[in-house]
């Protein structure tokens, strides 16, 4: 990995205009570095606007404020054509294997697909065999080309998703929770999947997860959010050693530790109350209705994002002079 920053978000917001006055403010101001070669993990639970952050990088939404620069460039103040020409750089995994691939496609089709859109391999012999290839390259065989998605498994229909990724050798792929759907015998075998295909082919990624626990496994760093705003953001190992934000402290206490002993000693942290909407979010600081810390500014003020030690940033009253 580099240190040359390939991805660059500042202040990116999303809101959807809900009528009658009602905002939805899905990602409210939320800013981020990915490096060349790195796997950036953005975590957190359902509803808080890591998918839609994701879908709003990627340019599937257009963004409310601020910027994404993939490589120095404005995404979004692109033309449509030069998005459609730029964004073959970009590649997107979904969540839901089989609910994006076309039920009505074989596998050739769907692979074959973004090759076709793009003018890439006119040459019918030459576009089967990269298609082949891909199929290897994703532990999948060549025979898989003539079938339909009903026919595989879940696991192999996210291979079949992830080679429709890297077709058209993108550098940079955003992987919107492409395990949760998934047993949990075949999660790992997808992750070592995506881990073998970065060391080959030089991927970045941007991984998207509500587990934490499979987040560390294959991120360099990770970001927490929580209802559209970033609270913490260091190293994945960092985030483990020493959590600041009580929110993450929360969500790693959430995770079972295989040894019964510790496991049964531990101190866990429970949340009270239910996430708030995104329509009406709280004053000040969005997580202070949860949070067992919860202090009179936490309603006044918004905490500032800050360096708390170096490349380890928090937004949280209780690391404010």
């Amino acid at each position: 990995m580099t240190t040359e920053t390939l991805l660059s978000v500042k202040d990116l917001k999303r809101h959807f205009d809900l009528g009658k006055g009602s905002t939805l403010k899905a990602v409210d101001g939320i800013s981020f570095d990915i490096k060349r070669g790195e796997t950036f993990g953005l975590v957190g639970e359902s509803g808080c606007g890591k998918s839609t952050a994701g879908r709003t990088i990627m340019g599937l939404y257009s963004n409310t404020d601020g910027s994404v620069e993939y490589d120095g460039v404005d995404i979004h103040k692109m033309s449509e054509k030069e998005r459609f020409d730029y964004l073959r750089n970009m590649q997107m995994i979904f969540q839901d294997p089989y609910a994006s691939l076309n039920p009505r496609s074989t596998v050739f089709e769907i692979i074959a697909e973004p090759m076709q859109v793009h003018g890439l391999h006119k040459d019918k012999k030459s576009l089967q065999a990269r298609v082949h290839q891909l199929l290897e390259d994703v532990g999948l065989n060549r025979d898989h080309a003539n079938r339909y998605p009903h026919e595989f498994s879940g696991g192999q229909r996210q291979r079949i998703g992830i080679a429709r990724a890297l077709a058209l050798d993108p550098d940079f792929i955003i992987a919107d929770e492409p395990i949760s759907a998934l047993d949990v015998s075949v999660q790992a075998q997808v992750v070592m999947l995506l881990q073998k295909l970065q060391k080959e082919k030089g991927l970045t990624y941007l991984f998207i997860a509500h587990d934490l626990s499979m987040v560390k496994y294959i991120s360099d760093r990770i970001a927490v959010m929580y209802l559209g705003h970033m609270v913490e953001l260091t190293t994945s190992d960092r985030l483990y050693e020493n959590p600041l934000h009580p929110y993450t402290s929360a969500l790693l206490s959430a995770i079972p530790i295989p040894d019964p002993d510790i496991e049964e000693a531990r101190e866990r942290v429970i949340l009270e109350g239910e996430l708030p909407s995104p329509i009406n979010p709280p004053s000040g600081c969005v997580f202070r209705t949860r949070c067992p810390h919860a202090m009179a500014v936490c309603a006044e003020k918004v905490p500032v994002w800050q360096e708390q030690e170096p490349g380890h940033f928090v937004a949280c009253h209780l690391y404010e002079q």
